[in-house]
Order: C-alpha cells, then structure tokens, then sequence
C-alpha cells in the first residue's frame, strides 16, 4: 500500500511488496491458492482456506465461524478444544441441491456469501485430500418448524394441514440454510461506492487492529468478518425458488431477539416474522414456494444493548415516549438511527438463483429499494394487517409516517421498481 494506507507501525520488507506490521508474524503464502472471484467453474475459482490450524493455506483474511470464532479461540485456550483439530466432513453434504445459477458467475452480483461454500465436499474433495483444510461456510438440512402462531391459524381456518407443507400437529417441513459470512472486498466497496483501500484501513481500525492482514496482505480480498450470518427457511421446493413462473412469497427478516423470541411487545418484529411464516406456508400450499431470510442484525445492527438504552432514553424524556422523538433518541444514544444497511442483503436471493417475488412480505422501503436495485423483480409487497400490531408498536409506527413513510396498503402493490415513490413504512427492528 502506498501513500496514506502505510501505517504508523508498519515496515516495508525488501523481499515483499507488501507492508508488514511490525507487531505482526509473517506469514507465507506460498501454498495458498488463488481465489478467482465469480469464475463459474468452482475447481478454477478455487476454495476458502480461512484454516487457523494451517497458516501457510489461507488465501483469506479471519476465520470460519463469523462470531463464533471467539468462542472457538476460548476453547482452545481453555484446553478442552485441539488447535489442530479438523472437522469430519463424512455425511454432512447439503441435503438438497442448490445451483449453479448464473448471478454465481457475475462477481458483482454476489459479494457477501461463498456461492460455493455449501458443496465444498464435493466441489473441493481433491483439494481436501492433497491436505487443504476447506470447511463449508453454508449448510443445508431439513426440519420442521413449530410455532404457536401456525397452530392458531390452523385453529382458526385460515391454514389446513396437507400432510406434506403443514402437519396436523401444525408443524411446517422447511428446508433450512445457514450461511456464514464471505466478504470480497473489491466487491463490497463498490458496493458501498467507497474506496477500496479505505475500507481495508477502516475494518483494521474499527476492529481494534483484530486483522493486520487487511492492510498488510493486499494480495488477500476474501474477508471472514467475525459477525452474525443468516439463516434461510424455504418452504416447498427449493428449486423452485429460481423459477419465476412459480409463486414465491418471501421475507427478509433483520432479528429482533426481544420481540421475535421473548414476544416483547414494543415492536412489530415477532408479529410480522409469524404472518410472513404462515403467507410463505399458505403460498407453498397453492403450489409456490415460502421463503423466510433471517439474518443476525439485532437492534438494527447497533446491538441490544444500545437498543436497551434507547428504549431507556424514549421512556424517561418529559411526556414520555413519543412520536417527534423516536429517532432523536436513537441518534443520541448510537450516533446513527439504524446501521442495518441493506446493499448486502439481496446476494442471498441472487444466490438461490431468485428472478422474481410475487409476494414481499414487507413494508420497509430500504429492504424493497435494495432488492429492486439488485434487478430482482417486485410484483406484491404485503403490509402486516392492523389487528397484529401492539398498542406499544404505535409511537413507532407514528413516529416513521410523521417522518415521512407510507402505510396505505394499496401503494404496496407495483409492477414495476419505479411505479413505487417516496418511503414506505419500515416496522420495527426485523
């Protein structure tokens, strides 16, 4: 790095190009392989080794796990985890299969997940037996999902168990998705529209220097960020998801841990996730296919505890919580009113090769606006109706139609990304 990216600790090694940190042991990457980013072929595009066992294999910045990784680091200094240890990969295959689709071969269009990280098995088993430690960073199992919301709309009428979507115990098969996340750095800052080598230099920074190589190995642009990945409940066929003649009701849900699990009733997060699950069984019984994205950005990405402090902050100001001051609160407290930035969600869908959503179970205007942008086609976008949100819920909801959103139901319905103007109402956390 040249110029203003050297930094303060660093020295220049005369057999590398690359600056090194001082404080930081060299490593070699002379057993590394390259990573072509989005080449089709996944044997020339080659694997992620973020290995801590075998450092002269990693071609990426981190580790495995995303936030995980810290636990691992405890285990393996309390003793009870070998630092060698590599997993048996024996039976863990995806139990369906998931592409290739063609956004996997544009390296724009996928910048936050490893297309290839679910069949690492297979696709890399003759890099794995030559020694490489390769670990999937997607995984992909079957299960059923058991919530009281689906037992009472089962009770109710409004869903009836067909003995292959929805059980009579009032279960829902679903095939489940977890993804950890897989920055490419190029990627991602023009994603952000933001220089490069800022965004290597602030990732060091922000993190506390956690990760020298982001500013010492310039030849490295995969990144392991140690954060929250995302899960993925389709219900009906998966292959289904890429067709865009079958009916696809989808929600991509940001996690509200208080409301979605604890049933806090502040929010509308729990209440929406739930109508999203059962629109997604309801659309899988008709012949389409449900898809609920998860993904860990708790408290609008600032975290609970901030979110916790802000609800503090809301309650205790003179006339209590209100409307004109819900988002003042949140910028004293946070610096910022949501960091839950959308520009990475859509790669997801891109990935399970998604066209089109006959039905976005969704009223935010940030999650909309970065679907349509990717190219993925809008057609309904479905309001949570007005008997599912809490009393508690309304200065939130007061407070973002005061600031500009909309909440009529009939805007929500477009054919096109640029029939839609203006902000529509964004609920909650999720």
């Amino acid at each position: 790095m040249q110029g203003d990216d050297r930094p303060a600790t660093g020295r220049t090694d005369r057999n590398s190009p690359h600056i090194r940190l001082t404080s930081h042991p060299r490593q070699s990457a002379s057993r590394a392989l390259p990573i072509l980013w989005g080449h089709p072929d996944p044997a020339q595009r080659g694997p992620i080794i973020g290995s801590t066992s075998e450092p002269k294999q990693r071609n990426a910045i981190g580790a495995h796990s995303g936030s995980y990784g810290v636990y691992r680091a405890l285990a393996v200094a309390a003793g009870r985890l070998d630092r060698k240890h590599r997993p048996d990969l024996t039976d863990t295959r995806p139990t369906r299969g998931i592409g290739p689709y063609p956004q996997w071969a544009e390296p724009d269009r996928i910048v936050s997940i490893d297309p290839w990280g679910a069949s690492v098995q297979i696709d890399f088993a003759k890099q794995s037996a030559t020694g490489l430690d390769i670990r999937p960073t997607i995984a992909i199992t079957e299960a059923r999902v058991h919530l009281p919301e689906v037992r009472q709309a089962c009770a109710f009428g409004r869903l009836k168990p067909d003995g292959q979507v929805l059980f009579d115990d009032g279960s829902a098969a679903v095939t489940k998705i977890a993804i950890e996340p897989v920055w490419w750095l190029p990627g991602v800052a023009r994603r952000f529209g933001v220089d490069r080598n800022l965004l290597r230099r602030t990732l060091f920074e922000q993190t506390g220097g956690m990760y020298p190589e982001l500013i010492t190995r310039n030849d490295l642009d995969v990144f392991l960020p140690p954060i929250g990945g995302q899960t993925a409940y389709v219900f009906g066929g998966v292959g289904d998801l890429a067709d865009p003649s079958v009916e696809l009701t989808a929600r991509v849900h940001d996690e509200c841990n208080g409301s979605d699990v604890f049933g806090s009733d502040i929010c509308t997060c729990r209440p929406y996730l739930t109508h999203a699950i059962e629109e997604c069984i309801a659309g899988a019984q008709r012949g389409g296919v449900g898809l609920i994205v998860y993904s860990r950005k708790e408290g609008r990405a600032l975290g609970e505890v901030t979110k916790f402090l802000v609800y503090n902050a809301r309650k205790r100001q003179v006339g209590g919580d209100r409307a004109d001051t819900y988002f003042a609160r949140t910028e004293c407290v946070a610096g910022v009113q949501d960091m839950r930035f959308q520009e990475l969600m859509p790669d997801v869908l891109h990935w399970l090769g998604i066209r089109r959503i006959h039905r976005l179970v969704s009223m935010s205007s940030d999650k909309f606006d970065a679907i349509t942008g990717s190219g993925i086609e809008v057609i309904e976008r479905i309001p949570i109706p007005d008997e599912l949100v809490p009393a508690d819920a309304q200065v939130e909801i007061q407070a973002k139609m005061a600031a500009g959103y909309f909440s009529d139901p009939a805007r929500l319905k477009v054919t096109a990304p640029e029939q839609v103007r203006g902000r529509d109402l964004e609920l909650g956390d999720g």
